[in-house]
């Protein structure tokens, strides 16, 4: 099924739940299963709030609020750089982020750590560093039309964990970004991988879409924003959104804290 399909909102939203695993290496409680709804089953990841660990930075119990939020304004840019996400009340283990599972083509790389020598060609560096053995690495990702769109993304959601693998090359051909826990926050806490096009201008048809959403925002997105972030949340998203259309290039990281999340991948 496609993805941006109506029907996959409608099975997310009143399917039946079942879980058949869980993801180990995740930092909260993310559990694997399927939804399944008058004989359409989907993949699914669901987060149960009472499964996220605290943080010093966030308040409790707001991650999957964040995750939602994510995938709203996702949607109302137009940029469909995130998975359907919402907000189940009634899942196996209390109300928590439900989200399709996105089967990713394994062949297609985006980012990666190599050889300096090793860089594909018209991809973009991001950090020079040496591994294990000594010897000189870089962090690079590719220059991809998609990934721009989720670069522009992350710095409006103020995402503080775009990780390598939190980055999907789905085999429809799209690229997703998942695990947006940690978005939305009023301080500037940007951390990510895609820092590649520090200067450049963001691509018009990004610009279109943040446009998109600013408009979106005065129509109404604030206010449905409004049951998953605090009000302070929504202003600090609309004052950033405001600061990149007035002018529309990718920043350089802020220098409050670290640019890259840890570990990258």
């Amino acid at each position: 099924m496609d993805l941006r399909d109506p029907a996959v909102h409608e099975v997310l939203t009143a399917g039946r739940i079942e879980i058949t695993g869980r993801l180990v290496d995740a930092s909260n409680a993310t559990l694997f299963g399927t939804v399944t709804l008058d004989g359409t089953e989907l993949e699914c990841v669901y987060k149960p709030v009472r499964g996220e660990r605290p943080l010093w930075d966030f308040p409790d119990g707001t991650l999957a609020g964040r995750e939602v939020a994510s995938f709203l304004v996702s949607e109302a840019s137009g940029l469909h750089v995130v998975p359907p996400t919402i907000l189940r009340e009634n899942g196996p283990f209390g109300p928590g982020m439900l989200q399709v599972w996105v089967d990713t083509d394994d062949e297609r790389e985006l980012i990666d750590v190599c050889s300096p020598r090793k860089v594909p060609a018209g991809w973009k560096r991001v950090l020079r560093a040496r591994d294990g053995a000594g010897d000189p690495a870089v962090l690079v990702h590719a220059d991809d039309p998609q990934l721009a769109a989720m670069a522009a993304f992350d710095v409006v959601a103020n995402n503080a964990d775009r990780k390598g693998g939190h980055v999907l090359a789905g085999v429809d051909g799209r690229v997703y970004g998942v695990d947006h826990g940690l978005t939305m926050h009023v301080e500037d806490k940007l951390r990510t991988v895609l820092w590649g096009w520090v200067g450049e201008e963001v691509p018009e048809p990004v610009v279109a879409g943040l446009e998109k959403l600013r408009s979106a925002l005065d129509g109404g997105l604030a206010d449905t924003l409004g049951e998953h972030l605090t009000i302070a949340e929504v202003a600090a998203l609309t004052s950033r959104l405001d600061a990149l259309l007035a002018a529309p290039c990718y920043p350089e990281p802020s220098g409050y804290g670290p640019a890259i999340p840890w570990p990258a991948f």
